[in-house]
C-alpha cells in the first residue's frame, strides 16, 4: 500500500502466497515447536508464549503445536532434559535435587502434571518429594 499498489492487488498476492504456502503461519508454527522440543527441550507452555512472541495467530500457534506434539512426544523430550538435569546436579541430595528439578522443568513450559508423572517414573524411590508442589501461575 505505500508503494501505490491497490488493495485488491495486495489481497489477491497475498492470497495466492497463502495457497501456495509460502505464508503458513500453522506450518511455521509447527516447524518451530518441534525444534523447541527436540532440540532446546522446551515443554508446551514455553513454546506457546515463544510462538505469540514471534507473532504466530493463536489459532495457527495451537495448531502447529497440536502438530508438533502428534510427532514428537512431549515426554521423551521432558525425560531427555531431566536425565540431563539429574547428571549434571550431583552436590544436593536427591530429595532435593528432585524438588529443583521439578521447579526447572515447569519454567521449561511443561505442564507439572506431566512433570510430577514423569519423574515419579524415573526416580520413584524419591517421589514423596514431590508431593506439595504446586504449578507455576502462569501455566496454561
Amino acid at each position: 500500500m505505500r508503494d501505490g499498489y491497490e488493495p485488491a492487488v495486495i489481497e489477491a498476492v497475498l492470497l495466492r502466497l497463502t495457497q501456495d504456502r509460502y505464508i503458513d503461519d500453522t506450518g511455521y508454527a509447527a516447524r518451530v515447536a518441534r525444534t523447541r522440543l527436540r532440540i532446546d527441550g522446551l515443554g508446551r507452555n514455553r513454546i506457546r508464549q515463544d510462538l505469540r512472541a514471534r507473532g504466530v495467530p493463536p489459532d495457527a500457534a495451537e495448531g502447529g503445536l497440536a502438530e508438533a506434539l502428534g510427532e514428537v512426544p512431549e515426554s521423551e523430550a521432558l525425560d531427555r532434559v531431566a536425565r540431563r538435569y539429574w547428571r549434571n546436579r550431583t552436590s544436593d541430595e536427591p530429595r532435593q535435587r528432585l524438588r529443583k528439578l521439578w521447579v526447572f522443568l515447569t519454567r521449561r513450559g511443561f505442564p507439572s502434571d506431566l512433570v510430577r508423572a514423569r519423574l515419579a517414573e524415573l526416580w520413584p524411590r524419591w517421589r514423596d518429594a514431590l508431593d506439595g508442589l504446586e504449578a507455576p501461575e502462569d501455566e496454561d
